[in-house]
């Protein structure tokens, strides 16, 4: 199928997702992951109508800037990051939603009232609670958002994680959890911190998150395909 064809079909199961939720579609964003994915073909999903980008890697995602400035999209950089490599994209990115540990929230704050600028970030919640996988722990994000609510380089604008590989029925009790943090974190009275966004679900299990509350999708292999992946690793 084509980038269209997919994009399509994303977009009616999105609407079919948020209408069993009793939920608008239009409450719910879907960012086009990139990683591996070529310019040319990226700008399919555009002229389609995404308007915002995921990368997971700062040197791919540098690589790719000018062009995601020039067709007007909204750039989010989804993976892991390294503290040595925030500089390169402090102040050039719209949203960094992975910031899943203190270190990494001090080096965004040190260079971003460097650069006198305000980051938008994520804070990534380690949902599963998963040894291998990074994120704040639940019970720990309370308090890490408190620390990070006295930088004044830092904007929170909200909670994202990427749930354990189970299937779609069963990854929801995840996503429900990371509903129930959102939620709660909203009453919470802190500076620089407003929960706005919840970043959660794949191209395997959009639809199970739009169901339980998502205001982000991240769509990769459902919108570009797999093969186009696995064809840039060899």
């Amino acid at each position: 199928m084509s980038i269209r064809d997919n994009y399509l079909t994303i977009r009616e199961n999105m609407e079919i997702a948020a209408l069993r939720a009793g939920r608008s579609v239009d409450d719910v964003k879907l960012i086009a992951v990139t990683k591996f994915v070529e310019e040319a073909r990226i700008a399919e999903a555009i002229d389609c109508g995404a308007d915002t980008v995921g990368e997971n890697r700062v040197q791919e995602l540098t690589g790719k800037l000018d062009f995601f400035r020039s067709r007007g999209v909204s750039v989010n950089l989804i993976g892991q990051l390294q503290t040595n490599k925030v500089k390169y994209i402090i102040g050039k990115v719209d949203m960094i939603q992975s910031v899943d540990r203190l270190a990494l929230a001090e080096e965004i704050d040190r260079l971003a009232v460097k650069n006198d600028v305000v980051q938008d970030v994520m804070i990534e919640v380690n949902i599963g609670e998963e040894a291998q996988k990074g994120g704040i722990a639940p019970n720990d994000l309370p308090g890490f958002l408190e620390m990070v609510s006295a930088m004044n380089g830092i904007r929170v604008k909200g909670l994202m994680c990427i749930p354990p590989a189970v299937g779609e029925e069963e990854v929801r009790p995840y996503f429900a959890r990371m509903r129930t943090l959102f939620e709660t974190l909203k009453t919470k009275d802190l500076p620089n911190v407003s929960m706005e966004q919840l970043s959660m679900g794949m191209s395997g299990d959009y639809m199970a998150a739009i169901a339980e509350g998502a205001t982000m999708i991240r769509v990769g292999t459902a919108l570009f395909g797999a093969r186009q992946y696995a064809a840039q690793r060899t």
